[in-house]
């Protein structure tokens, strides 16, 4: 799965109120746009509530695919963190895509810009 940046996010909260969705997985079409938000929360129970994040910013989609809690995600080459769960506040327009990257980064932490190439990587 592969896609680019369209959007960077530059902010983090700690009452946030996210909640994982009860689904290890999640299929993604071809052109969804899906926010990117990193965590320091490892649990994975249904409805646990994600109150502290960062946001990286937008991912579109460059290819149709099956994204996997416990996936690598990788941004412009670095590896951000893995997976963690979906949060659907926002669905249909947009998933939340909850990164555990044992701290709450921002695209501004990573110094991340416009295009840069987004992949998700099977973990193993």
């Amino acid at each position: 799965m592969h896609g680019a940046l369209v959007k960077v996010l530059l902010h983090r909260r700690t009452e946030r109120g996210m909640s994982l969705e009860p689904y290890a997985s999640r299929c993604v079409r071809r052109g969804e746009v899906h926010e990117l938000v990193t965590t320091d929360h490892r649990e994975t129970a249904p409805g646990t509530r994600i109150d502290r994040v960062g946001f990286l910013g937008f991912v579109e989609l460059s290819c149709a695919g099956v994204l996997d809690r416990g996936d690598d995600v990788w941004i412009g080459g670095v590896h951000v963190g893995t997976v963690l769960g979906f949060d659907a506040c926002h669905f249909p327009n947009h998933y939340n895509i909850l990164i555990d990257a044992g701290r709450l980064l921002t695209g501004e932490d990573l110094k991340l810009g416009p295009e840069l190439s987004v992949s998700f990587t099977q973990a193993g």
